[in-house]
């Protein structure tokens, strides 16, 4: 009652799931980003596609049982978006199994221009996504992509990292030169690469991932309703990643191929040095 009274206590949804308190809110997201544009020298002919993959899932288990209400950050998703456009990148937005993407609209920046500009031109493909399964079955063409960008938000914990598809993609990129984008808890994903016995694809590369320590935390300002099922920063550090920051802030890391971010305040700068980097490659 007390949390209640105070903002403290997350908000019950209509399907009996739980989305973060007034005070979170007012502490974790802002009605508008820093995202700036700018004018890249937008790039032409080949691989000029970004493999978007998003989450189908929405509610996360805590340890008491309770669900949290998540999906994909819509800043961490749609601010490194807006860069690789003014890039002159175009998307293929895909879920595991070609269900609608879930995006944490609780999180949405209502009075960002940019945001709200490139999620209407995007929403049908987000709610209507392709099959990550049939592209890979069909075969993906290295020629088309330059990219795999893999959004944060906790709902990228739930599936992508058991998801044998989602390691094969993984592997194929890795294979062949193509750059794996991601933030925040993105990189839950990479641990389908260990699916089937196979070595952990990342072990002792450097990056950026959104603290255990940060979300331990987030239930007593009621953004969590409970602790989390498990950690994801801990998880990648005992398979051999260095961890490039341990606070959720503006940290951005590129380690080969693999570019990442540390939370939602790294979404611009992680869009910039990805579209800066994505067109120094192709030089």
């Amino acid at each position: 009652m007390l949390k209640k009274l105070l903002g403290l206590a997350p908000k019950l949804e209509s399907d009996g799931s739980y989305s973060p308190s007034k005070v979170a809110l007012k502490l974790a997201t802002s009605d508008k980003t820093d995202y700036k544009k700018i004018p890249y020298n937008a790039i032409e002919g080949s691989k000029r596609k970004i493999l978007v993959l998003a989450t189908e899932q929405k509610n996360m288990k805590m340890q008491n049982g309770k669900l949290f209400s998540t999906g994909n950050q819509p800043v961490e998703t749609l601010v490194p978006m807006l860069h690789l456009k003014e890039a002159g990148y175009e998307f293929d937005i895909s879920t595991p199994n070609g269900k609608p993407a879930v995006i944490e609209m609780w999180a949405f920046p209502k009075q960002d221009e940019h945001v709200n500009n490139i999620y209407t031109q995007y929403k049908d493909r987000f709610e209507k996504p392709m099959s990550l399964k049939a592209l890979l079955a069909d075969g993906l063409n290295v020629e088309d992509y330059a990219a795999v960008f893999i959004p944060g938000g906790h709902g990228a914990m739930l599936g992508l990292p058991e998801d044998d598809v989602v390691g094969a993609v993984l592997n194929w990129a890795h294979d062949n030169g193509v750059f794996i984008i991601s933030i925040c808890h993105g990189p839950a994903a990479f641990l389908s690469t260990l699916i089937k016995g196979n070595d952990f694809l990342y072990q002792g590369y450097k990056m950026a991932v959104f603290p255990d320590s940060v979300d331990a935390q987030s239930p007593l300002i009621g953004y969590l309703p409970g602790k989390m099922p498990w950690g994801l920063s801990e998880k990648l550090k005992e398979l051999g990643v260095n961890l490039a920051n341990n606070k959720a802030d503006k940290t951005v890391c590129r380690d080969r191929l693999l570019i990442t971010g540390a939370s939602p305040l790294a979404a611009d700068a992680l869009g910039k040095l990805a579209a800066e980097t994505l067109i120094s490659a192709r030089i």
